[in-house]
């Protein structure tokens, strides 16, 4: 999508309001004070001049900003990926959406966060359990074949 309006979703918004409120294209059109072409246009997805476009959002009750799309998606963490689609959601006033959000980025930098890591002396091999020992015995034996299959596939370091 290169238009800077996400008109797919003021075309399902206004489809979805009209239905809501049981309307004919002509009657929304007239209740939202727009032309019924402009309407029409919109359901099918096309972008209105903007004076119609402020009509049909003040129509739906929702802000303008909602529909404008940012230059690109510039966020790429999970919270802030969520917190944008919720944004976006038709059945959530912006209120709603940014409180959400705010738990879900609350959440996610609770749980989502690494745990320290854990270094373990090779004298606590002994309070391994027999299959934890047995995976790093069999993990230490990949290994070490690895690293002696790439020695003698012609690497030309020495041993030190």
């Amino acid at each position: 999508m290169d238009e800077p309006i996400d008109i797919e979703a003021l075309q399902m918004l206004v489809q979805q309001h009209r239905a809501q409120l049981g309307l004919s294209l002509r009657a929304a059109a007239e209740q939202a004070d727009v032309p019924f072409n402009t309407l029409a246009r919109v359901e099918k997805g096309h972008l209105p001049d903007l004076a119609n476009f402020t009509r049909l959002v003040d129509w739906l009750g929702l802000s303008p900003e909602r529909f404008f799309q940012p230059p690109r998606l510039r966020t790429e963490s999970t919270p802030d990926v969520i917190a944008f689609h919720l944004s976006r959601d038709p059945n959530l006033t912006d209120a709603a959406a940014e409180k959400i959000a705010g738990l879900v980025k609350e959440l996610y930098g609770s749980l989502a966060a690494r745990e320290s890591e854990v270094k373990v002396h090779l004298r606590a091999a002994s309070t391994f359990t027999p299959q934890a020992s047995r995976m790093l015995a069999d993990l230490l034996a990949t290994i070490q074949s690895k690293l002696t299959a790439s020695d003698t596939g012609g690497s030309a370091q020495g041993r030190g």
